[in-house]
C-alpha cells in the first residue's frame, strides 16, 4: 500500500509538472489571492498581490507569481528607463514564497475565493495555461500592468460578467499620486524622486478598478465583490504578521535637509556676491547645469519612451533642459550675450508658472521643491540686477 502510495503521488507530480492542465483539482481543493506588505526595498514599497493553489489530496500547494522580472543588469536599467520592462508569471511552492516573506518580516494575508470546484479548476486551468512559457511574459506599467492589477484582470477574464465589485465599498476615490503617497513619507528620497519623475496624468482620480494597482486595494475589494449572486471571497486570515522594529529617522539623510542646506548657500553666496559686487561663476554654472540636465531627463521620459506615467510633467518649467547652453556661457567671465537678460525673465515666468499649477491643481507637486524653487528664483534675480548694471558677468 505505501509502495502504491508513493506511485500514485509520483504520478501527480509528473502530471501536475508536465500536462497539469488535465490535472483535476480535488473537493479539497482552495484557491486563494494572497496580500503581502511592504518591503524596505524601493520596489517592493507597495506589496505584492499572487494566487495560490491547494489541494493537499494531490500534493498541490503552489503561487502563481505575476512580479517576476529578470534582473539582468546593464538590460534591465535600459528596459525600465524605456519603459519597456517584461515581467512574467512564476509558479513557485508555498512553503518558499512565504519563507521569503518570514525572512524580510513582511506580513501575509490571504483570501480564499468561495467558488465552486468547477470554477476552482477553470482558474487553475487558466493559470497553467498562461504559465507557459510563449505565455508568461507581459509588459510591465506600474499602474495599469503589474502583480496587483493583473490578479482582477485575471479573474475577470476567467469569470467574465459574473464577477463584480460592489458599487460604493470604497468610499473615496483618490488619485493616483494620492495612491502613491499612502505607502511614502513625504520627506524621503523615494517620494521626492517620484514626484519629480512623474506627470500630472497621475493627478487625476483612479476609479476604483484603477486602485487594484496597489495589492492593499486588491485586498479590499475582493471583500465586496460578487460573482454572481454570491460575495466571491471568505474573510481575510492572516498566514504571517510583522515583528515590531526601530525606525530609523535620521532629518541628516532626508532631502529636506540637503534642500535647505542648498538654499541656504545660495542665498549666502548671493548676499556675499551683492555685498562685493561680483559674481560666483561655479554656483551659476552648477545651478543651470544641473537643471538643465534634470530637465534632459524629464523630457526623455515623457517624450522618449513608453511609460504612461511621465506625460505632462511641468517640473520641466524649472528643470528646463536649455539651461545646459548659458551655463556654458556663465561659467566664463565674459561679454553677456543680449538673450540672457530675456532667458532669465523667462526662466522666472516659469518659476510663477509652477506656484500657479500648484495651487490649481493642474500638477501636485512635492512640498520639498519650494527650497529649489526659492534658491533659484533668488539667484535668477540677482543674475538680471547684475545683467542690468554691466554687460560682463
Amino acid at each position: 500500500m505505501r509502495l502504491k502510495g508513493l506511485l500514485l503521488a509520483l504520478f501527480f507530480s509528473l502530471s501536475f509538472w508536465g500536462i497539469s492542465q488535465e490535472v483535476q483539482l480535488s473537493q479539497l481543493s482552495r484557491i486563494s489571492v494572497l496580500t503581502c506588505s511592504s518591503g524596505s526595498d524601493l520596489y517592493t514599497t507597495f506589496g505584492h498581490s499572487a494566487i495560490r493553489v491547494n489541494d493537499p489530496s494531490l500534493g498541490i500547494d503552489v503561487v502563481y507569481n505575476y512580479g517576476t522580472f529578470d534582473f539582468n543588469p546593464p538590460e534591465f536599467y535600459f528596459e525600465f528607463a524605456q519603459g519597456k520592462l517584461l515581467y512574467s508569471l512564476s509558479r513557485q511552492n508555498m512553503d518558499r514564497f512565504l519563507n521569503v516573506y518570514k525572512y524580510e518580516n513582511r506580513w501575509v494575508k490571504e483570501q480564499i475565493l468561495d467558488i465552486t470546484q468547477q470554477e476552482r479548476q477553470k482558474l487553475f486551468q487558466f493559470l497553467e495555461v498562461n504559465n507557459q512559457p510563449e505565455n508568461r511574459a507581459y509588459k510591465y506599467d506600474f499602474f495599469y500592468n503589474n502583480c496587483a492589477s493583473k490578479i482582477w484582470d485575471v479573474l475577470k477574464e476567467v469569470y467574465g460578467e459574473q464577477l463584480q465589485l460592489t458599487k460604493g465599498y470604497l468610499k473615496i476615490l483618490y488619485t493616483f499620486r494620492e495612491l502613491i503617497h499612502q505607502h511614502l513619507e513625504t520627506n524621503s528620497w523615494s517620494a521626492f524622486g517620484i514626484d519629480l519623475a512623474l506627470g500630472s496624468v497621475i493627478d487625476k482620480k483612479a476609479s476604483p478598478k484603477e486602485h487594484m494597482f496597489l495589492p492593499i486595494y486588491v485586498m479590499q475589494q475582493l471583500e465586496g465583490s460578487q460573482l454572481g449572486e454570491k460575495p466571491f471571497a471568505y474573510a481575510t486570515k492572516t498566514l504571517l504578521q510583522t515583528l515590531p522594529i526601530k525606525k530609523n529617522n535620521n532629518f541628516f539623510l532626508t532631502p529636506l535637509f540637503w534642500l535647505l542646506i542648498l538654499l541656504a548657500m545660495v542665498w549666502i553666496i548671493t548676499f556675499i556676491d551683492f555685498k562685493k559686487n561680483k559674481r560666483s561663476r561655479w554656483l551659476d554654472f552648477t545651478l543651470f547645469f544641473i537643471t538643465g540636465l534634470a530637465g534632459c531627463l524629464i523630457f526623455y521620459l515623457w517624450f522618449l519612451t513608453d511609460h504612461t506615467a511621465t506625460a505632462g510633467n511641468f517640473n520641466i518649467l524649472w528643470a528646463f533642459p536649455l539651461n545646459l547652453i548659458p551655463s556654458l556661457f556663465l561659467i566664463r567671465k565674459t561679454k553677456a550675450p543680449k538673450w540672457l537678460s530675456r532667458y532669465l525673465k523667462i526662466l522666472m515666468g516659469f518659476l510663477v508658472l509652477i506656484i500657479i499649477f500648484g495651487l490649481f491643481k493642474i500638477q501636485v507637486f512635492s512640498p520639498l521643491l519650494l527650497p529649489i524653487l526659492l534658491a533659484l528664483g533668488t539667484r535668477y534675480f540677482y543674475l538680471l540686477l547684475q545683467f542690468r548694471n554691466s554687460r560682463t558677468f
